[in-house]
């Protein structure tokens, strides 16, 4: 069986990270956190956790000209995904992470370089990822597109109108969704997943049990996985429990691309 081919069309960024003993209140200062750089950004986690499952992955995407840019594309370049990156006078999209030692997170981020993804002409493909990241117009240019399979990850949250073939958000984003047609997979942490089709549930899934060290990556790693699960023929079921366990392997580990799992990874933990 070949692999199959999924494009992803999002962000790229740079990844600040401090790990600290607990999370900051507002106005308060909190110290004795570890640093450290990581390549992240919501669309080439996924194009990275897509390759480590056997997928062949190009990400379109851009980048700065700063030194931030080729950092932040590094991961993408060891998975081994083809590129195809706009460099543009914006800085390297940044996002400032905290994590406590419980793993929970705050995140802001700050697009830059990302907010100049426009229209896109896609390769040949089997499926089409993108989540909200990058404008509107990218994103609806990449499902105009898609002559396969769509999936939108839907976060940020924010309503888009669209009917993607599968529909990735948490249980607060689905509330912002203006279309709830074709599959719809609500994660909600430790608690599963739920795999929605045309608003009936038709799966559900429970993670296996994991020591949670950071969950930056969690979603990401669901995500990919449950794209790459229904391309390789599974059904419903078998694919929203290896997402589920994608996003507790994830989420056992520290940082956003180097926690993302392999296939092999998956069989072993189930």
């Amino acid at each position: 069986m070949s692999s199959p081919r999924v494009t992803v069309v999002g962000s790229v960024n740079l990844d600040l990270v401090a790990h600290c003993e607990r999370l900051p209140r507002p106005g308060e200062t909190v110290t004795g956190a570890t640093f450290s750089r990581v390549p992240g950004g919501k669309g080439a986690n996924q194009a990275v956790a897509c390759a480590r499952l056997g997928a062949d992955v190009t990400f379109i995407g851009a980048v700065g000209r700063d030194s931030f840019g080729e950092e932040a594309v590094g991961g993408l370049r060891e998975a081994g995904v083809h590129l195809e990156l706009r460099t543009v006078d914006e800085p390297t999209g940044v996002a400032l992470i905290l994590v406590d030692t419980s793993g929970e997170n705050q995140i802001i981020v700050a697009p830059g370089a990302n907010a100049s993804v426009d229209e896109v002409e896609l390769p040949a493909h089997d499926a089409v990822v993108c989540q909200l990241e990058i404008p509107d117009r990218a994103v609806i240019s990449a499902w105009e597109g898609c002559t396969g399979f769509f999936c939108l990850n839907a976060a940020p949250a924010r309503p888009l109108a669209m009917d993607p073939d599968l529909t990735v958000v948490n249980r607060y984003e689905l509330e912002t969704l203006s279309r709830r047609d074709g599959l719809v997979a609500v994660t909600a942490g430790a608690d599963g997943a739920t795999l929605l089709e045309d608003g009936e549930e038709i799966a559900r899934a429970a993670p296996p049990a994991i020591e949670t060290v950071d969950g930056t990556a969690a979603g990401d790693a669901f995500t990919a996985c449950l794209v790459v699960s229904l391309l390789e023929g599974r059904d419903h079921e078998e694919a929203l429990v290896r997402a589920c366990a994608a996003g507790a392997l994830a989420a056992s580990r520290f940082g956003a691309q180097p926690s993302l799992p392999t296939a092999a990874e998956i069989d072993a933990i189930l």
